[in-house]
C-alpha cells in the first residue's frame, strides 16, 4: 500500500487517534475498521502500531558501538556511520504511525546570538557566542529491547547513551517529534511540489541538534547542542548487526508487560563485529 493510501486511512481515524481512553483496560476498547486496516497495512511495512497502548514498535539493527554518534536512528541510506541503530522502515511510513499516535509537530532547536557578545577572554574560557532555545512539543519515550534465553533486556535509550562530557548516561527525557521538513522537489519547484526531507536523507532520530529539522524526532536536552560527546554504552548493547526492537511510545512502558515481551527478538549469541 502506498504512503498516500496510508494517509487516507489515517485521516479516517483522526482526530481521535492515539488519544487516551480513560485508562480502560485494552480489551474494553474495540478498534474501528479503519484502525484495524491501518494497523494491518503498517504491519506489512514492519511497523506494529498499538493504538490502545499508544506506541509503535519497529525492527532496528545495532550500528555504531564504539565511536561518536550524532543520530540515534537512521535508514540504510542515512548517516549510518554516525548512528546507534538503523531500520529498514521507511521514514514517511513511520511518520504515519507516529501521527496515528496523536502527535503534532513541535519546534526544533534554534540559535540566537548573544547580545552583548562574550569578550575574547570569555570565548577562550569556553563561553558560547549564542544561546540555544531547546526543542519543544509532543514527545516520545523511546526504548530498545531483546531477549537472550530466559532473560529480557529492555532499556530506555538514554541509558544506552553515554555523555562523554559528564561521564554519565544521557539524562532521561521525552524526545520531541518534529515530523521532518519538506524540501523542493527540484531547484525550480513551486511551494506545492515538495518531498519529505526524512525520506530523502533517511535520518530519522537525531541525538545532537541540527538546524534543518530534517528528522522525525530530536533529542531535547541542553547538552544535545554538542555533536562530539555521545557514544553508546557498548557493554550494554549486543554486537554490531544484531537485530533488536525499538519502541516509540507516548507513555512509559515496562519490559515485563507481555505485550512488550512478545515483540522482542531472541538474540542467541554474539554477532561478528563488522
Amino acid at each position: 500500500m502506498s504512503k498516500n493510501s496510508l494517509l487516507l486511512l489515517l485521516a479516517l481515524i483522526l482526530p481521535g487517534a492515539g488519544a487516551p481512553s480513560a485508562r480502560q483496560e485494552p480489551a474494553a476498547r474495540v478498534p474501528t475498521q479503519a484502525e484495524k486496516e491501518l494497523q494491518a497495512r503498517l504491519a506489512e511495512q514492519s511497523i506494529e502500531l498499538d493504538l490502545e497502548r499508544r506506541y509503535c514498535a519497529i525492527p532496528v539493527e545495532v550500528m555504531v558501538r564504539e565511536d561518536l554518534l550524532e543520530y540515534l536512528l537512521v535508514g540504510p541510506a542515512g548517516a549510518s556511520h554516525e548512528s546507534a541503530f538503523s531500520t529498514p522502515v521507511s521514514p514517511s511510513v513511520l511518520n504515519v504511525a507516529l501521527l496515528a499516535l496523536g502527535v503534532a509537530p513541535g519546534r526544533n532547536a534554534s540559535w540566537r546570538a548573544k547580545d552583548p557578545q562574550p569578550s575574547e577572554e570569555e570565548l577562550r574560557a569556553g563561553a558560547l557566542p549564542y544561546d540555544v532555545e531547546l526543542p519543544s512539543g509532543d514527545g516520545f519515550f523511546i526504548y530498545v529491547g531483546w531477549r537472550s534465553g530466559e532473560e529480557t533486556f529492555f532499556y530506555r535509550v538514554e541509558d544506552l547513551l553515554r555523555n562523554l562530557a559528564s561521564g554519565q548516561a544521557m539524562t532521561r527525557a521525552p524526545w520531541v517529534y518534529l515530523g521532518s521538513q519538506q524540501l523542493p522537489r527540484t531547484p525550480k519547484s513551486g511551494p506545492d511540489d515538495t518531498v519529505f526531507a526524512a525520506e530523502v536523507y533517511r535520518n530519522i532520530i537525531n541525538v545532537a541538534y541540527f538546524r534543518e529539522g530534517y528528522t522525525l524526532i530530536t533529542g531535547a536536552l541542553p547538552e544535545c547542542v554538542e555533536q562530539s560527546i555521545w557514544m553508546l554504552n557498548a557493554w550494554l548493547v549486543p554486537e554490531r548487526g544484531t537485530q533488536l526492537t525499538m519502541f516509540l511510545s507516548r507513555e512509559r512502558l515496562s519490559g515485563e508487560a507481555e505485550h512488550v515481551r512478545a515483540k522482542l527478538p531472541q538474540v542467541s549469541g554474539a554477532v561478528e563485529r563488522r
